[in-house]
């Protein structure tokens, strides 16, 4: 199947793409020239084609108004840009409830289908040739309904296939405990009839394996224990467990590893291009190629779409493994080129435009300094520099490169996270399979105990700082800070940029008038959004509101979250 993946569902069949939304008013049967559905559902092969469509759901490059989830950071303290209004409306909190949720609609929609799936099997007669289809559906069956959670908290939990007569339309919501033990159920039944990544054949690359499975399982497991822990809603110990044994049993598998190709100053950045798609450390991506399926997301961040923030910029650890606050390594702001970005953890350099730094564009390389007018002028005097591709075809709007939504990386980081929230500590060799492997491959000093004692640094702190870092704009951080319960904290805070007053980001734009054309605090930095614009709302803001025509339509079944 390989790249074909995601445009080849070359059958359909009645009724098997049904959306689920509460109060739905009618079915849609299709055109007579479809399959029927009697026809259908005789074999293994037939079983295989409807399992298709599920990688649909995947996330991509957020063009689509948010449909899949997002795979940006718009909506935290790390990002803003001229992208999604919706996405900064959620960074600043003066979002409102809406209508309909493309998220609720197309969740509800997959999990329909994966109930027909599964029913069909049941019905099939088919029994073990036909296991694997069904662990795909029951991935993807979690795979949606994890996109509700988090996003929602407690949702209606349908696992059977509806009609508009069914009474479970009007379904109450289960709780958020409720959905997260049912998706790590159909994870766990998915592990056994699921292939290893190893097993894949050349032209399945891109199919639901073990792994995915397993990572799935590890990060909403995790999730669930710290939001336990930080919300004072119960004991987070069997979900941290979880997340710990789900994390161990793929690592063992000896399936994945890190991307490392091009040495310590490049493969960070590769990897999230053409040259790391379908290396060892992907464990499931939403695939592109030539001539079916392609995206513009390179373009879309040369006109920062998305762009950094001075709170991510800051966070980058000098090369002597210490916090820019206390290592004598920091070169302060004052210069364009010579000095925040040196003596940096390389990941900065891979994932910001450092000025003057070449860039792949429609003419070739070229170099970059970004500023505050022009065609390389940002909000923040920032620009993002990972997911740009280096080929021509990326600069003229058929970027292919596919975009990671299970990686290894991921999985190392969620491992020593649970592994210091199930135990208050984490030892030196626990830390050197996780997360010294990350900074192995950029060159980076180890995280130890010792370093963190010697320097009176906090264990957890450094933890979720290597986290952000290395998961920054893979749409992790929001999800994150509401979690850790620290949301109401850092998003109420003002959004800044580099440093304008006094250095040469001003002497290149001497025109712009300080308070006019351009805001800044007290120490010469840009304010991109002010914190007198932003606001984080307890409990409110933890959980999106549900859609209100959901609502409106379930009978009095569903209640709106807190605040909302």
């Amino acid at each position: 199947m390989g790249r074909a993946l995601m445009n080849r569902l070359t059958v359909t069949y009645t009724g098997a793409l049904l959306m689920l939304a509460l109060g739905c008013k009618g079915l849609d049967l299709g055109p007579k020239d479809q399959v029927s559905d009697a026809s259908f559902w005789k074999s293994p092969d037939q079983f295989k084609l409807a399992a298709n469509d599920f990688y649909f759901a995947l996330r991509g490059p957020d063009q689509g108004g948010g449909a899949r989830g997002t795979y940006v950071d718009l909506n935290s303290d790390i990002a803003t840009g001229s992208g999604s209004s919706e996405m900064s409306s959620m960074s600043n909190g003066s979002y409102l409830p809406q209508a309909n949720s493309d998220v609720w609609n197309n969740a509800y929609a997959g999990i329909r289908a994966t109930n027909y799936l599964l029913a069909k099997a049941t019905q099939s007669g088919l029994g073990s040739q036909i296991d694997r289809w069904v662990g795909e559906a029951l991935f993807f069956r979690a795979y949606n309904y994890w996109n509700l959670v988090k996003k929602y908290g407690g949702v209606p939990l349908i696992t059977t296939v509806l009609d508009v007569n069914s009474p479970e339309v009007y379904s109450p919501r289960a709780t958020q405990q409720e959905i997260i033990d049912f998706i790590i159920a159909d994870l766990d039944a998915a592990v056994p009839k699921l292939v290893k990544q190893s097993q894949l054949a050349p032209e399945e690359m891109g199919r639901v394996t073990q792994g995915a499975a397993l990572a799935l399982k590890a990060r909403a497991a995790l999730y669930q224990g710290t939001w336990l822990r930080y919300h004072n809603e119960g004991s987070p110990t069997a979900m941290i467990t979880a997340s710990i044994n789900a994390a161990e049993q793929l690592i063992a598998s000896n399936e994945y590893d890190l991307y490392r190709d091009h040495g310590t100053d490049s493969a960070y950045k590769f990897l999230f291009i053409l040259q790391g798609d379908d290396s060892k450390e992907v464990i499931l991506a939403r695939r592109y190629y030539a001539g079916r399926a392609t995206h513009n997301w390179t373009r879309e961040l040369w006109f920062n779409y998305m762009i950094p923030t001075k709170k991510l910029a800051d966070m980058y650890l000098c090369k002597d493994g210490l916090p820019i606050t206390i290592s004598p390594q920091f070169q302060g702001y004052d210069s364009l080129e010579t000095t925040e970005f040196q003596n940096r953890d390389p990941r900065m350099a891979m994932t910001f435009v450092v000025p003057g730094s070449t860039v792949h564009q429609e003419n070739g390389f070229n170099p970059v300094i970004p500023g505050f007018s022009g065609t390389n002028a940002t909000r923040t005097g920032y620009m993002l520099r990972k997911f740009l591709d280096e080929t021509d075809e990326a600069a003229h709007f058929v970027g292919q490169y596919d975009f990671k939504e299970f990686r290894y990386g991921e999985v190392l980081l969620i491992l020593a996270e649970a592994l210091f929230e199930r135990d208050g500590t984490i030892s030196d060799g626990d830390l050197n399979r996780t997360i010294k492997l990350l900074r192995d491959r950029v060159g980076m000093p180890a995280l130890t105990n010792g370093l963190v004692s010697a320097n009176g640094l906090d264990m957890l702190t450094e933890i979720r700082r290597e986290r952000t870092v290395e998961l920054a704009f893979e749409g992790f951080r929001r999800d994150d800070l509401r979690r850790w319960k620290t949301a109401e904290t850092e998003l109420p805070q003002a959004l800044r940029g580099v440093k304008f007053v006094g250095t040469e980001y001003q002497q290149r734009d001497p025109g712009l008038v300080i308070g006019a054309d351009i805001q800044v605090d007290a120490g010469g930095f840009v304010i991109s959004d002010p914190a007198a614009s932003r606001q984080f709302i307890a409990p409110k803001h933890y959980l999106d509101p549900l859609p209100l025509q959901q609502i409106q339509l379930s009978k009095g079944t569903l209640t709106q979250n807190p605040g909302w």
